[in-house]
């Protein structure tokens, strides 16, 4: 798996935001086999900042269903990436 493959998008949510302002801890929804090296390399690569700690959760998809129809969302990771005292925080989008 290659470094622009590991992260899938930033979760930009109350909670991630609350995170990012308070502890400096990014938020993201990654590749399901990506390992917390992988992770850690490839936010060091594309924004260009060092990473202190890497923290990952896996979820299970939900069951959803569309009427008389259904069926499951796909699991999912997610990881909190704390950067380094003094790194400069990166903007994903204004809210």
């Amino acid at each position: 798996m290659n470094r622009y493959e590991v992260l899938v998008r930033p979760i930009i949510t109350e909670k991630g935001v609350a995170e990012k302002d308070s502890r400096g801890t990014l938020c993201f929804e990654v590749h399901r086999d990506a390992t917390k090296t992988d992770i850690k390399g490839a936010v060091e690569t594309l924004f260009k900042v060092k990473v202190a700690e890497v923290r990952t959760a896996t979820f299970e998809g939900k069951l959803r269903r569309r009427g008389r129809f259904s069926g499951y969302r796909g699991d999912w990771k997610k990881a909190y990436v704390r950067l380094k005292p003094g790194q400069k925080m990166p903007e994903f989008a204004e809210i």
